[in-house]
């Protein structure tokens, strides 16, 4: 395993890009038509979409914008994504490998910049919502969508530990006013945010990073033996069955550049 955090995640999610494409998680759900609601994308628009993974962020906000720029680290990550959206006969997106933290486009290039649960890989997030903030026009919007910690440190740290375990690239999820810290600092006005969950399949989630038996039964563990304010937050439902369930808990948070 490389001690670069940032190849690390590159190399994990190029292994697993197809089944990222495929996710029900991913693909799925009402949190990108909340996405869409929040940024009210224009058809002059040109958008960023900054780890697009399997491309779906990128797929919804095609249709109502005039470019998209879909971006990932993973290079193999990136073509399933142009496979996924140029198959569904999407011509207005294009494709470029780009490290969050240091994106590779000029300044006040965007009108939107959205990133969708994967921000919490990221070695220096706030790197990201300054690159972010860059690229944006003056009046541009920033709307990301990332795993949500709550304010009581013992349980997010239960959670960073219980999620590392799954996924050894995960690096840190934020709560809150972390977040909104992050976006002021940044010099981003913060004009929403709320809290979305979303129950997925323990199974699937494993299968997703196809996890070991060992580590399968480790994570389990944590389940059972997960804290109060940990279950009140994960909502931790039938572990050890085939039926086991955990919410994925997120924060929507959408900022804009200073005109």
């Amino acid at each position: 395993m490389t001690d670069d955090p940032k190849a690390h995640s590159q190399q994990r999610f190029s292994q697993y890009a197809h089944g990222y494409v495929t996710s029900s998680t991913h693909s799925k759900g009402h949190d990108l038509d909340r996405l869409l609601e929040l940024a009210q994308p224009q058809p002059d628009w040109v958008v960023l979409d900054v780890a697009t993974g399997g491309g779906h962020t990128a797929l919804k906000f095609a249709p109502h914008v005039g470019k998209v720029i879909a971006s990932d680290y993973a290079p193999t990550m990136l073509a399933e994504a142009k496979t996924f959206i140029e198959g569904q006969g999407v011509t207005n997106v294009e494709f470029a490998e780009a490290d969050a933290e240091n994106l590779p486009f000029p300044d006040a290039s965007f009108d939107l910049v959205t990133c969708r649960v994967a921000a919490h890989h990221f070695p220096d997030a706030y790197k990201f919502v300054t690159e972010s903030a860059r690229v944006l026009k003056p009046g541009g919007l920033l709307l990301v969508q990332d795993h949500l910690n709550p304010d009581d440190d013992q349980a997010a740290a239960y959670i960073e530990a219980f999620e590392r375990l799954r996924d050894p690239s995960h690096h840190r999820v934020f709560n809150r006013y972390e977040w909104q810290g992050m976006y002021l600092d940044a010099g981003l006005s913060v004009e929403h945010w709320e809290k979305l969950n979303r129950t997925a399949s323990f199974v699937q989630w494993v299968e997703r990073q196809e996890c070991p038996p060992d580590v399968v039964e480790r994570l389990e563990i944590l389940m059972i033996q997960a804290p109060e304010a940990v279950q009140s937050w994960t909502n931790f439902t039938c572990a050890g069955t085939p039926d086991a369930t955990l919410d994925h808990v997120y924060i929507l948070i959408l900022g804009k550049k200073p005109v």
